[in-house]
């Protein structure tokens, strides 16, 4: 049995056989997480993290593809609370924890150089005047970088990361040139970069951006990914990624 507060639910989990809270209100996760869960090269076994996680589905979508040990950071003590409800409700907390902290203190807490992968679905735009800004603080927070900024993100993702561990992203294109001259920066060679659409025809609007502490330059480009097709129905490759079937 979960507890559920104001206008939480207990959704599934996409295809996997999973359980998690989620509120209209506060947070819901979107297609940008799935995709980056399952975009990232993971290792078996060994230690990952994600930053900003939300309410945590970014590592329970992790926990289905390794048996390694994956910490969720999360700012927002609501989205905290909901992540830790769902971790323990799908009975993961052997290999899955959440912190409560700030991502630009987390290397000092849990160490540096250490980790075998690091995701980060970031904050995607910078912070509007006080008169464009979202009411709702948590949404907010979780769409500007009010909290943590871009950079912030790439450099805390390189401390914690081991030389030759990954590091993946989920961005906008217009960032793309930002994301890629900051990973560099911070010794994170950029190796596999995916674009995806809406649709066949349309615009990008979404990017996915693999990189290796300390690689060597081999950008590959991976082939597009489509959303929709022509009949406004998910692809297929969508399907399988959400419910696993074709």
């Amino acid at each position: 049995m979960v507890l559920l507060k104001g206008d939480e639910r207990l959704d599934y989990l996409l295809a996997e056989e999973l359980r998690i809270i989620q509120s209209p209100t506060v947070f819901s996760f979107s297609l940008d997480a799935v995709l980056l869960a399952r975009f990232i090269r993971i290792p078996k076994r060994g230690s990952m993290v994600d930053l900003c996680s939300g309410n945590g589905v970014i590592p329970l979508l992790l926990s289905t593809r390794t048996n390694g040990e994956i910490t969720g950071i999360e700012i927002q003590d609501r989205l905290y609370d909901m992540a830790i409800r769902s971790i323990e409700y799908n009975s993961l907390s052997d290999k899955l924890k959440m912190i409560h902290g700030d991502i630009r203190e987390i290397p000092k807490e849990i160490g540096f150089s250490k980790y075998d992968a690091v995701t980060c679905n970031p904050p995607y735009f910078p912070t509007p005047s006080q008169e464009e800004i979202n009411e709702n603080e948590h949404l907010a927070i979780a769409r500007h970088e009010i909290m943590c900024t871009l950079e912030d993100a790439v450099r805390v993702s390189s401390q914690l990361l081991k030389q030759g561990g990954k590091a993946a992203f989920v961005h906008r294109p217009g960032r793309l040139l930002d994301l890629v001259t900051l990973m560099r920066k911070y010794r994170l060679e950029p190796k596999r970069l995916r674009f995806v659409y809406p649709k066949e025809g349309k615009e990008a609007n979404t990017i996915l951006v693999e990189g290796i502490k300390d690689g060597n330059p081999d950008l590959k480009i991976l082939p597009p990914l489509y959303v929709y097709g022509q009949d406004h129905q998910y692809t297929s490759e969508i399907r399988e990624i959400l419910y696993g079937e074709s």
